[in-house]
């Protein structure tokens, strides 16, 4: 047994060249690698070992989760090292019936289970969100960070400001922004470019937080915001902003989520989708859809553009921001470490032990992803119109982008 745990251990650590060690319940140590271990994984019991034997890296996770495991050392080495590992293929089927039947049990086909999926995780409150995101703006999707960006608030305007240049928002105009989380993108792009704007959110906690904030700020003549599905299209606007909402679309509702995105736009229009896709086509990670984003799906790029060329979405302009999610993510993990004993002391009921394991997790594990040379998860921009674009309505070269 001792045997096949080392030469498992030995397989995990070869590719990424990391060593590290691990501890066994019986007491005996394992280690691979050369050099001091960047991080020691301790097994408290047989139980835990086999869930690792029998589910892959979904059964250390959930080992780690409920105190079967420790963790001992730089967390981002440990799942850098995943990233470029193979747990082995028997796991692999195993993982896609538990998706499968997570797609079945918690599937975005309502917009009443939409809603839920969306409150499990965004509805857990602006104080908490306001401990780690950027201040003031709160926004919770990928920073752009060009050369000379030094802090996360800073990554964040960038990010506002350069798809306010990337669809040419103006005073005058009218936005919808799909997705509006705390408001962040309305109130930046309002201050910068006078356009008026409405959001649409589903999370009843977000939308209240928000109408009491543009209240505050005396702002209800300028922006509003809906509480209504993103499928909801209440009428057509100058230009979309959706940014980080495909991803919440649902494996089977890409295709309406899309429809509506392009129903939103006035004939003429520009609009943005910034979005988490796949190169190629793959299952989406089961740990993120079944203990942090319930009902999400991350889509393939072709898909997406298939879906946009049905609609009659002209695609204009389309960059991958991959490299920029890691400093977001790294940003997030450090506050969220940081912070932890004001998050905690929100509700210590809800933010407890596990919580914290699976939110780091998630945070340090994606940006690990983001990082890893190995993966095929990306970022996206993409900037399309209804209706073909002229020389006059777009311009013919991309200085525009950074001007200024």
């Amino acid at each position: 047994m001792l045997f096949s745990i080392q030469g498992i251990v030995d397989s995990l650590g070869a590719r990424p060249g990391i060593p590290f060690e691990v501890a066994l319940p019986d007491g005996s140590r394992l280690r691979t690698g050369d050099g001091e271990p960047r991080f020691t994984i301790a097994f408290h019991s047989e139980a835990a070992l086999l869930r690792g034997f029998t589910r892959g890296h979904i059964g250390l996770l959930e080992a780690f989760f409920d105190g079967e495991i420790d963790v001992d050392g730089d967390l981002h080495a440990l799942f850098a090292a995943g990233m470029m590992s193979d747990i082995g293929q028997q796991v692999r089927t195993v993982a896609k019936v538990e998706n499968d039947l997570l797609e079945w049990r918690r599937s975005n086909r309502t917009p009443a289970q939409a809603k839920a999926n969306a409150r499990a995780h965004y509805g857990l409150g602006e104080p908490f969100y306001r401990l780690w995101l950027d201040d003031p703006l709160k926004m919770y999707t990928c920073g752009y960070w060009p050369e000379g960006t030094t802090s996360l608030e800073q990554a964040q305007r960038n990010k506002i400001d350069h798809v306010c240049r990337k669809i040419r928002l103006s005073r005058g105009e009218r936005f919808v922004d799909i997705g509006c989380g705390f408001g962040g993108f309305m109130f930046r792009a309002l201050e910068t470019t006078g356009a008026t704007g409405v959001g649409v959110n589903t999370t009843t906690e977000q939308v209240d937080w928000l109408r009491g904030e543009i209240a505050r700020r005396g702002l209800q003549a300028q922006l509003s915001v809906r509480e209504a599905d993103f499928r909801d299209v209440d009428g057509q606007y100058d230009k979309v902003v959706s940014i980080g909402v495909l991803e919440h679309a649902g494996r089977d509702q890409l295709a309406d989520v899309v429809r509506a995105h392009a129903d939103f736009l006035k004939p003429g229009g520009l609009g943005m989708l910034h979005f988490i896709g796949h190169v190629g086509r793959y299952d989406t990670e089961l740990f993120i859809r079944k203990h942090v984003f319930p009902g999400g799906w991350i889509p393939s790029l072709a898909d997406v553009i298939v879906e946009m060329e049905r609609c009659g979405l002209e695609v204009v302009d389309v960059e991958n921001l991959r490299r920029h999610y890691a400093p977001t993510l790294d940003a997030w993990a450090e506050r969220f470490e940081r912070q932890w004993e004001a998050i905690r002391a929100l509700d210590p009921g809800r933010f407890d032990e596990r919580f914290r394991r699976i939110w780091l997790t998630y945070l340090i594990g994606c940006a690990e992803m983001f990082r890893s040379p190995a993966g095929y998860t990306h970022l996206f921009q993409i900037v399309f119109s209804k209706g073909n674009v002229t020389d006059a309505s777009y311009p013919m070269g991309r200085g525009f982008l950074h001007a200024g």
